[in-house]
């Protein structure tokens, strides 16, 4: 079980560790549009788009990362304030009964959503953009995926009595 854990652990880590590029290239990318357009008077839709994708990208990729460090966000209304055991208790519920069938709810309701821009081949937002709208909603589903599989993972150390990795 713990095994499961840990190459759950490893993808979200691995997968963390490329994304991280993504904020750099994203304030790069920003700053070379910024002078392009107010010094030079260049402008690109493309360019533009880009941020987008790698924002996207970003955000919907590292969910799994962010839960597996614990820097999501938490109603702890009562989780602070109660024991380990008690805390391990909310942490069940909390995967078991919220976080896998709301992942599981959105995964299911935008698959028809994904699935018909894969067939398509679902081009710009914008004239001239990128021609690659199928991949941006496929975020929809990896993000579903990753924070499901992380989700699995803490919950085996959970039912094995260990705390996060």
């Amino acid at each position: 079980m713990l095994r499961v854990a840990d190459f759950i652990d490893a993808l979200n880590r691995g997968l963390a560790l490329v994304l991280r590029w993504f904020a750099i290239a994203m304030v790069l990318i920003q700053f070379g549009i910024v002078i392009g357009r107010y010094v030079f008077g260049v402008n690109s839709i493309w360019v533009q788009e880009s941020v987008l994708y790698l924002h996207g990208a970003l955000f919907m990729l590292a969910g799994g990362y962010t839960l597996l460090v614990d820097r999501h966000v938490r109603v702890d209304i009562f989780y602070a304030k109660v024991s380990g055991a008690a805390r391990r208790r909310i942490d069940i519920a909390g995967h078991v009964l919220l976080l896998l069938p709301a992942m599981a709810a959105l995964g299911w309701w935008s698959w028809p959503s994904v699935r018909n821009a894969w067939k398509i081949l679902e081009g710009p937002i914008s004239v001239g953009g990128i021609e690659a709208v199928f991949l941006l909603k496929s975020l929809i589903p990896a993000f579903c995926l990753l924070i499901a599989l992380q989700s699995i993972a803490i919950l085996l150390r959970l039912l094995a009595g260990k705390t996060r990795a």
